[in-house]
Formats: structure tokens, C-alpha cells, sequence
């Protein structure tokens, strides 16, 4: 049976070593950005959030180690880039009880939360209740968890949902690997939702009407990207992000000399994105 508490993917995580640097890379990119956050001590971490309708991306980086943040420390002495990726729960603690049905021990749940920078000058707080799968289930070696949250309203801000490259959602997650059918049947089993393919591209979507995960063997990888697209890419795990845009010519414009136009869509080179190949494709 389905997970009844996983609901789609909610937000891509991309682990930077330098925040503020990172988020003056994806400025550029045309993305409006949150003031920076600070997550709670256990977590030790920071970050900028990029918001959608439904959907974000988080830019994160470490301000103090933890426990918490290990994991986050151990991928970025190998490089920087997509690191995990979050599902929409409406309920952390039942959401860990079925993958404990399930046979797998999840991390969790924790709470925690961050301070927010309201657009009417005053100060909110952001809180989230967060379970992970075990961290050796990482498919495509993408590590995975699931968040729940408890103040919408101060994630979701109207302001921060305008984006002069007109990004409205991510349309898909696409992770590099030497077996990415044995990778996407991992992902499968672990938030059970069906794979198909097609051209050697081998898919699981995240549930509801969320982005899809797309996994690839270098050479697919290869002829979806021209090379000035890859330069500084990861050999392998999470590589690549599509966002979906309202307005492509507002994206091509936002990415100035740095985009490469092919097959209908634009891209930036992961060179200009901390590791991450980001695309553009009109919805």
C-alpha cells in the first residue's frame, strides 16, 4: 500500500560551504531569495529559501557542527550540490511509523525551527517537524527525508514567490548513476510509487502532482546536456534540477551569457550553481 503520510516532494536541498556566496550565485540566476535563516542549535545550520507555489528550493550551510548536521559535513568534504531531498508530510510522527512497519528505522521525528524576517518588518518563526529514512536508503545516493509544516505562513511568503526568471515549480529532481534502473527501483521501494522509462531515463515520481526523479547513466546524462551544461557537475548522485517557468524568454533573459539553449529548454552550467545543472522549461 501507499505511504499515506508521504506526499510529494516538498523541497530540494542544496548544501553549500559558503551561504551567502551561494546565494549571491542564484540571485543571478534570477531567483528571489528569503533573508538568511538560522535553523536551531541542534541543527547548526543557516540558509536561503527559494520559493514556488507549492514547492522550494534551500540553499543550506553549516554554522556550527552537530550531531544533526554530520551527514551535511561528510558530503561536503567531497563537493556541493544537491544533498537530499525533502517530502511533504502532514504528520512526522505517523509518517515514521509506517516506514517502522515497513522494516526501515527512520531518524526521528525532530522538531526544530528558525526565526523569519517578515516583508511588514516584524519577526515570525518558522517550525517543522522532520523524520528521515535511514541514512544507508539513499537512492542514487541522494539521501531523502520528509517535513512537516506547522507555519505555512511564514515559508510560503507572497514576495518571495516572484521570480524574474518567472520559476513557478521543480519539475523534476535528475540524479546521475552507474545503475540508475537499480537506483530509481530503490527510490521505488522506499516512498512506493511505480518507475517507468523510456530512452534509457529511468523515472519514479514523488507523489500527487510534485517533481518527478529522474536517473541517468552518464551517457543519457551526457546526451540531455551539452558539455558546457556539465562543466562541474557531479560524476554522480544529484545533478541536475528543472524548473518549470512561466516565462521562458523571462529565464533565458534572467540567464544572460551564462545560458545555453537546447532541445526547448534553457540551462545554466552547474559551474554557475554550486554543482547543480539548473534548467528551465515553459509549463
Amino acid at each position: 500500500m501507499p505511504l499515506k503520510h508521504v506526499l510529494g516532494a516538498d523541497h530540494v536541498v542544496v548544501t553549500v560551504r559558503d551561504l551567502d556566496a551561494a546565494a549571491a550565485q542564484w540571485r543571478k540566476l534570477g531567483f528571489t531569495l528569503s533573508p538568511r535563516g538560522t535553523h536551531s542549535p541542534q541543527m547548526g545550520s543557516g540558509n536561503y529559501t527559494i520559493m514556488f507555489g507549492e514547492d522550494y528550493l534551500e540553499l543550506l550551510g553549516v554554522l556550527h557542527e552537530t550531531d544533526q548536521n554530520k551527514p551535511t559535513r561528510d558530503f561536503l568534504k567531497n563537493r556541493e550540490g544537491i544533498e537530499r531531498t525533502a517530502f511533504t508530510t502532514d504528520n512526522a510522527a505517523a509518517g515514521a511509523a509506517e516506514l517502522k512497519a515497513r522494516g526501515l528505522e527512520p531518524l526521528g521525528p525532530v522538531h526544530f525551527g528558525r526565526p523569519v524576517d517578515l516583508p511588514n518588518g516584524g519577526t515570525g518563526e518558522a517550525k517543522f517537524n522532520v523524520f528521515r529514512w535511514p541514512l544507508a536508503e539513499s537512492p542514487g545516493g541522494m539521501r531523502i527525508f520528509a517535513c512537516q509544516h506547522l507555519t505555512r505562513n511564514t515559508v510560503w511568503i507572497p514576495e518571495l514567490q516572484k521570480h524574474a526568471n518567472g520559476a513557478s515549480r521543480i519539475v523534476a529532481i535528475e540524479i546521475l548513476s552507474t545503475d540508475p534502473k537499480a537506483a530509481a527501483e530503490h527510490m521505488s521501494r522506499l516512498i512506493d510509487e511505480p518507475v517507468s522509462s523510456a530512452n534509457g531515463v529511468w523515472r519514479v515520481h514523488s507523489g500527487a502532482k510534485r517533481a518527478d526523479f529522474l536517473f541517468y547513466d552518464a551517457a543519457s546524462f551526457a546526451r540531455r546536456y551539452p558539455a558546457a551544461v556539465r562543466a562541474g557537475a557531479a560524476a554522480e548522485g544529484a545533478a541536475a534540477l528543472v524548473i518549470g517557468t512561466t516565462d521562458l524568454a523571462a529565464a533565458t533573459k534572467a540567464l544572460g551569457a551564462i545560458g545555453v539553449t537546447h532541445d526547448g529548454i534553457v540551462s545554466a552550467p552547474a559551474s554557475a550553481a554550486n554543482g547543480v545543472v539548473v534548467s528551465f522549461v515553459a509549463q
